[in-house]
């Protein structure tokens, strides 16, 4: 299948088509539209893991922040007397998406759905990964900027990469063929 080449290729057979998105349709469908022509389903999926993850991981920041600063008018969780870190949380859903994708269910692997569950597990756990790190809560600490530089590497790092997949598995081939070329015995002449 091509990746973003505007084919037919990824589009469900609910969704809209551009000549039946009329004028005047609804802003929504029309993005829907757009959607379903230039996206595949596993881009579709990859773009909800990543908005997943950047809303996650700014909701999460905010979230902590409100607490810490008193602006909000509930706690930290706890069960027990003793605090949960959202990493608790993200390595469960972590759990969760492992089990549908072992369990290779072919309508829920890949689903826009357990994608976006993927980032947002992802996202609490990148969170809170100095913590994980030093095995002490440093989440307010200079150390805990690991944290937040982690995930902007991830994002910056992994969104370079998604931005132009067929540039990067060009660069791939190009590379493998080279290497080929080069080490591949020659013949004696």
């Amino acid at each position: 299948m091509s990746q973003g080449t505007g084919s037919d290729h990824g589009r469900s057979p609910s969704a809209p088509g551009p000549e039946e998105c009329p004028p005047g349709s609804p802003l929504p469908a029309r993005w829907r539209a757009a959607l379903d022509r230039h996206t595949s389903p596993v881009q579709r999926s990859l773009l909800a893991t990543w908005v997943s993850f950047g809303a996650t991981f700014g909701t999460v920041r905010l979230i902590t922040h409100g607490i810490r600063g008193g602006w909000l008018p509930w706690g930290d969780i706890s069960a027990g007397g003793r605090h949960l870190h959202h990493y608790n949380i993200g390595i469960a859903t972590l759990a969760g998406v492992g089990l549908v994708a072992v369990r290779g269910d072919a309508k829920f692997t890949g689903h826009p759905g357990v994608g976006a569950a993927y980032g947002a597990g992802v996202a609490l756990i990148a969170d809170e990964f100095a913590l994980l790190l030093d095995l002490q809560d440093v989440y307010w600490a200079k150390e805990g900027r690991v944290s937040v530089d982690l995930s902007l590497g991830i994002l910056s790092g992994l969104g370079a990469y998604l931005t132009a997949v067929p540039f990067w598995h060009e660069i791939a081939k190009v590379t493998a063929r080279h290497a080929q070329e080069r080490f591949s015995p020659r013949p004696a002449r």
